[in-house]
């Protein structure tokens, strides 16, 4: 339904592209340059796969980090599970009962750092406690009808979320390419192949009655961090837009505002940190870090609505249901 198909995405972004390529440096090396004009070089293909829990488990209270070894225990586990994975007919993932879900071909799991969550505020690394509109939603009370009408908007392939949402790791297409120009940083990501298009001047901001999927960003330089502050989100999304929660017409985009930070610390890592300011649906704002990776791989076609039968036999069935209401008139 939403799987990669291993066909290269050709992406043209304008000039950026010339631009971002000539720029860009090789892969492997050890220091981190500036761009032509002067700007920190974020250039490049990134992943941010990993296997550090979004909140941090009940079992390393009180912790922000774990030590060396345990990280390497973790990743042996990990690396064990994988490997009794893929062993012959253990190859499908399975997702309750005999269903089927992605086999493990698919799956991005990404190497576990030493944080002990991605949540680095509240310090509990937790998420603060919903608003009552907040626990209305995780009810599920606002989902409708549950029609083909009432779908959510990653179900519709409209968009992954919006902000941050479209940042944050999942099991697959955790790529995003970087593209830089004078006065701009261009964001490709691999998963529904969006483009954030971020200007560094110091234009106005859009009116407050124009929403966009993803906002409407705007960014400057704090010494070598880019800095983004992206306002101006679609009404219908959310910080992280739960499966069981939002459904096609719900959200809290008009009162979601981001500040991003993203660092090159190496030739190998992107350090990014996003500040959420959603306070429709959580008490307090809440802060989220973890590195992008460069990456060796390429960038993918995302082919959202491949063998997506459920959508096709809910809209089937929704044609039918009008059918039937036309003749009875």
């Amino acid at each position: 339904m939403h799987a990669r198909q291993r066909h290269v995405l050709a992406v043209t972004v304008m000039a950026l592209a010339t631009t971002a390529l000539a720029a860009t440096p090789a892969a492997g090396q050890s220091t981190v340059r500036d761009t032509p004009w002067g700007d920190p070089d974020l250039q490049g293909i990134w992943s941010s796969s990993g296997a550090t829990p979004m909140e941090r488990p009940d079992r390393y209270e009180g912790r922000e980090t774990l030590s060396d070894e345990e990280v390497a225990l973790l990743r042996s586990d990990i690396a064990a599970r994988d490997e009794q994975a893929s062993q012959p007919g253990n190859q499908r993932t399975q997702a309750g009962g005999n269903v089927g879900a992605y086999n493990n071909f698919w799956m991005e799991r990404g190497a576990r750092t030493n944080r002990t969550s991605m949540l680095v505020d509240p310090p509990d690394g937790r998420f603060p406690p919903l608003t009552p509109a907040g626990k209305l939603a995780r009810t599920g009370r606002s989902r409708g009808n549950d029609s083909w009408d009432d779908r959510h908007i990653w179900e519709r392939c409209v968009t992954r979320g919006g902000m941050p949402n479209a940042m944050f790791p999942r099991v697959y297409n955790n790529n995003m390419q970087v593209f830089q120009a004078p006065g701009y940083v261009v964001i490709l990501l691999e998963q529904v192949h969006e483009v954030r298009i971020i200007p560094l001047d110091d234009r106005p901001p859009l009116p407050d009655n124009i929403g966009q999927w993803n906002g409407n960003s705007r960014g400057y330089w704090d010494g070598d961090t880019l800095m983004v502050e992206t306002a101006n989100l679609d009404h219908r999304v959310s910080a992280l837009q739960p499966w069981s929660v939002f459904n096609s017409k719900s959200g809290s985009g008009e009162g979601l505002t981001l500040v991003e930070r993203f660092t090159r610390v190496d030739a190998g890592t992107l350090e990014y940190q996003v500040e959420v300011n959603d306070l429709q649906m959580y008490t307090t704002p809440w802060t989220v870090a973890y590195p992008f990776l460069r990456s060796a791989d390429l960038m993918y076609e995302y082919a959202c609505h491949e063998g997506n039968v459920g959508m096709e036999g809910m809209l089937s069935g929704g044609r039918a249901d009008d059918s039937d209401v036309e003749e009875a008139r």
